[in-house]
C-alpha cells in the first residue's frame, strides 16, 4: 500500500492526502474551496430592460468590471425574463473586454450577494446596467428561454461558464439579451470568484 503526500502552496510542508476506508481519494471541487474562502460573489440589475433585435455592439444590459488585484472567474451569467410577449424567445450574448477598459461610468447594482454567509462587498467588481462599452467581440453562450404569458415573470437563461471566461484586473464582461422583440424585457447578472493570483495566474 503506499501513502501520498503532496506539498503545500503556501509554507511548502509536506502533507496527506486524505482517502476513504475503501480506499477511494478524496478530491474537492475546486469552487467550493473558493467559496468557503469568501470569494464567491452575485450581483444583478433590477430594473427590466428590453432585449435587443440585432446582433450587440456598443450598448450592455449589464457590465462587471474588475476594480481589483484579483482574477475574477466567471462561474455563471443568467437572464430572467420579466415582460414578454406570449412564446417570446431570448438568449444570451457575452463580450469580453480586454484589460485596460474604461471604467463603467457608475457601480449603480445594489443587489449583490456573497455566497459563504458573510456581508456583500461591494467593493469588489463595479457593476453597472445600460453602459457603452467597446465592441470587443460579442458571442451567444448558453441556453435560450421562452416565455409562456405575457403577465407573468418567465423564463431563466443561463450561461453556466465554470471558469472558462477569466477577467483579470482593469478588465471587464459584459452581459446583452438577444430576442424576437423589444417586448421582452430581461434582467441579468453574474456570478464569479474573485481569486488572488498567487491561486490562479492569467498569463
Amino acid at each position: 500500500m503506499a501513502i501520498l503526500k503532496v506539498i503545500q502552496k503556501t509554507g511548502e510542508d509536506d502533507v496527506y492526502v486524505k482517502g476513504t476506508e475503501a480506499g477511494s481519494l478524496i478530491t474537492l471541487d475546486q469552487r467550493v474551496v473558493w467559496t468557503a474562502q469568501g470569494y464567491s460573489y452575485e450581483a444583478m440589475a433590477t430594473a427590466a430592460l428590453a432585449s435587443l433585435i440585432v446582433r450587440p455592439s456598443t450598448l450592455s444590459q449589464l457590465t462587471l468590471y474588475n476594480n481589483t488585484d484579483k482574477n475574477f472567474v466567471i462561474e455563471r451569467v443568467f437572464a430572467h425574463n420579466l415582460v414578454s410577449i406570449a412564446d417570446g424567445q431570448f438568449g444570451i450574448w457575452l463580450c469580453v473586454h480586454p484589460v485596460g477598459m474604461a471604467i463603467p461610468a457608475g457601480n449603480n447594482i445594489t443587489v449583490r450577494n456573497s455566497l459563504s454567509g458573510k456581508a456583500p462587498d461591494i467593493t469588489v467588481g463595479v457593476v453597472d446596467t445600460a453602459e457603452a462599452v467597446s465592441d470587443d467581440g460579442w458571442f451567444p453562450w448558453g441556453e435560450s428561454g421562452t416565455s409562456v404569458t405575457t403577465t407573468v415573470p418567465g423564463a431563466l437563461a443561463q450561461a453556466l461558464v465554470h471558469g472558462t471566461i477569466i477577467v483579470p484586473p482593469t478588465a471587464g464582461i459584459s452581459v446583452q439579451s438577444v430576442g424576437q422583440t423589444a417586448a421582452v424585457t430581461t434582467t441579468c447578472g453574474f456570478h464569479w470568484f474573485s481569486v488572488p493570483k498567487s491561486e490562479l495566474a492569467v498569463a
